[in-house]
């Protein structure tokens, strides 16, 4: 688990940077039952094909896998179900609003713990093309050439 601003992240969503620009993020609660916390207490949580949607006036995460608690026998739930995310419904109404713009959609970016609490931050995010894909890939390639020629310099 990394550490970052006194947030402790549990998971990244590494494609969603990958294949979307993030216009704006926000920070929402998940509502969870108890072997699902211990479960992603233990890091067993996948976010890959992720995505959010807004249902009824209500914030959904799908597609998130939450690996289920070995010793939870009964009490553990469908690994993939939709999960509800809190957040207030003025917000809710705005990204809703937001979504139904051309090619805006709604992506979990991280799960991380704010003090006790699990929490999730949601991307409003645009697709990127193919093209756009390939000049961020060339952008950090002559980043990290730069990056590689100073060092050798610096040494010398």
């Amino acid at each position: 688990m990394q550490t970052l601003s006194g947030k402790k992240i549990i998971a990244l969503n590494r494609q969603a940077r990958h294949n979307y620009y993030v216009l704006d993020s926000f920070e929402a609660g998940i509502e969870l039952v108890g072997t699902e916390v211990k479960s992603i207490r233990m890091g067993q949580v996948n976010l890959k094909d992720s995505f959010c949607a807004v249902i009824d006036g209500e914030l959904f995460i799908k597609g998130m896998h939450i690996s289920p608690y070995e010793k939870g026998n009964i009490f553990n739930r469908n690994p993939i179900r939709p999960r509800r995310l809190l957040m207030h419904k003025r917000e809710i109404m705005k990204l809703h609003a937001a979504v139904k713009q051309d090619g805006m959609t709604l992506v979990p970016l991280s799960i991380y713990f704010s003090n006790s609490r699990i929490k999730v931050e949601v991307g409003l995010c645009k697709g990127k093309k193919l093209y756009d894909k390939r000049e961020s890939e060339t952008k950090k390639d002559i980043a990290r050439e730069i990056d590689r020629t100073l060092k050798d310099r610096s040494s010398d």
